[in-house]
């Protein structure tokens, strides 16, 4: 982006920053600011209202040594923006894909992406030392570069950093259905607030229980974090002695720490001509938007979960659909995040109003995007797979077949045959339709008003009647001598449907 294209902001009192995995030097000044200081990012341009040398002569360091851990077991963005101790602005600034996160920040972009992963993540955090800059540079009259000032080309300036450093360890593991992902979750915090202790007794394998090293060996292990390892850990036992090599690979003075945290003085307070932030976004408006993006992340997770189901694999319309669902929901988030990298620059420098963006997540509420249709839009998929299952269950004698050329494959090789064909499977999809008119901008009014998404209108899978029929006729299956099987909706050819083969016969069931 151009310098056009940013905001500067200013604050009235020193900023407190948070910064995500970028080294910085003290004093240079900020650029940038509605990404920067706002998103407690600090990202510098190497500019600087004092020489070097003035800089080191006038700057105080006090040890700061500090070590601590805490288990976080949520993935909510609130969570992980706690464990980073983000606040409403940074948070917002993130949403919008206006910064990029390194080191442990990229904590923030690990998302489960299946509901069935019980997961539990180990912070481990420690602080080395504090600089900051006297009081002798301060002041139009002692600034040795006040272009800085003139061209507006940055609002805040460092005046303090804390070094140290953090690191995360999450620990993922798929959970059966016959298992209890709170129960498991449980078991694994427990374990995990022994990693610690394991880590300065040493051999931590050997001090653990067998049932306790049973479990943690079913979980995979990934690092976040702002240390140069060797080795990555993969697994429980590796996250134990990567722990215990952390506090050394900080250096023996502490000289691979990184800043975690800055503090910024607003240029208007040594020169009221210096740019500035003309205002904030509220905190409610971020969180609608991450609660916004959070209804899409879960969307996409039950998806995954309903694609991966034996019943989705079976039949290929159920995975079809869920898979533009998926994508056009994706689409979807993209776009809106893409329009809030927009507007938080011009809202935070008074080019726009907070309202526009207040408009744009209203907007959504009577879309066809709304949480209430999406998601009632997947409950019914949830309801139709469950019938299906149910009913491919009463058959279990019953070959499933899901292609059109295994379909022809065992009806050629066969004399006789009973075919279930769900042809109702097929049907049209009139929300996926809206979803799609609405993401191409051919939305129809109809589209527009929320009260005409009755999701659940002529649904085959709803009706008593067709029920009924279908129990019916999925009894023969047990009953019946011919060579049995199932097909889908790949689409069943008349002359079969007519029971006529050059084989023999074919008795057809359609629904």
């Amino acid at each position: 982006q151009t310098f056009s294209s940013l905001l500067t902001e200013a604050a009235s009192s020193v900023l407190q920053c948070l910064s995500l995995g970028v080294c910085n030097s003290l004093m240079a000044s900020h650029t940038h600011f509605s990404q920067l200081a706002s998103a407690m990012v600090c990202l510098l341009w190497r500019m600087t209202l004092w020489d070097r040398d003035d800089l080191e002569k006038d700057t105080r360091e006090r040890p700061t040594p500090n070590s601590d851990f805490e288990i976080v077991a949520s993935e909510s963005i609130d969570d992980k923006s706690s464990a980073l101790n983000v606040e409403a602005s940074l948070k917002a600034s993130f949403l919008g894909g206006l910064i990029e996160v390194e080191g442990s920040a990229k904590y923030l972009n690990d998302q489960r992406t299946s509901s069935n992963q019980a997961r539990v993540t180990l912070k481990y955090g420690t602080t080395t030392k504090f600089q900051e800059l006297s009081m002798n540079h301060l002041g139009r009259g002692n600034v040795k570069h006040p272009y800085v000032f003139e061209k507006g080309i940055a609002t805040h300036v460092v005046t303090g950093i804390l070094y140290g450093a953090q690191a995360f360890f999450v620990f993922d593991r798929e959970v059966s259905q016959k298992e209890n992902n709170q129960d498991i979750q449980g078991n694994l915090k427990v374990v995990i607030k022994k990693i610690p202790k394991l880590a300065i007794e040493g051999e931590g394998s050997l001090k653990m229980e067998d049932k306790d090293k049973a479990n943690v060996d079913k979980f995979s292990c990934k690092f976040h974090g702002d240390f140069c390892l060797q080795n990555t850990p993969t697994s429980f036992q590796d996250a134990i002695e990567v722990y215990r090599s952390l506090p050394k690979l900080l250096g023996a003075n502490g000289e691979n720490a990184v800043p975690m945290k800055v503090w910024l003085l607003p240029l208007t307070t040594l020169d009221s001509a210096a740019a500035k932030l003309v205002r904030q976004i509220s905190i409610r408006l971020v969180q609608e938007a991450q609660s916004l993006l959070e209804d899409f992340s879960e969307l996409e997770m039950r998806c995954n979960d309903s694609m991966r189901s034996a019943t989705a694999q079976q039949f290929p319309q159920i995975r079809k659909n869920l898979k533009s669902f998926k994508e056009m929901c994706s689409e979807f988030r993209l776009e809106f995040q893409r329009t809030l990298a927009r507007k938080l620059p011009r809202i935070r420098g008074g080019g726009e109003e907070e309202s526009d963006l207040a408009a744009i997540l209203k907007k959504r509420h009577s879309s066809p995007f709304s949480s209430k249709n999406l998601t009632e839009w997947m409950d019914c998929k949830d309801k139709e797979m469950s019938i299906l299952k149910s009913f491919t269950n009463m058959m279990k004698n019953t070959k499933v077949i899901s292609s059109q050329s295994g379909f022809h494959e065992e009806v050629f090789s066969v004399e006789h045959a009973l075919c279930f064909v769900f042809t109702s499977l097929g049907g049209a999809e009139p929300y996926l339709s809206a979803l799609s008119n609405y993401l191409t901008g051919a939305a129809k009014p109809e589209d527009l008003n929320p009260h005409t998404h009755d999701i659940e209108r002529d649904q085959w899978y709803l009706s008593n009647q067709v029920a009924d029929h279908m129990r019916t006729k999925a009894k023969l299956f047990n009953n019946d001598t011919l060579f049995p099987f199932l097909g889908d909706t790949f689409g069943v050819p008349d002359f079969l449907k007519d029971g006529l083969n050059a084989s023999g016969t074919i008795r057809y069931c359609g629904f």
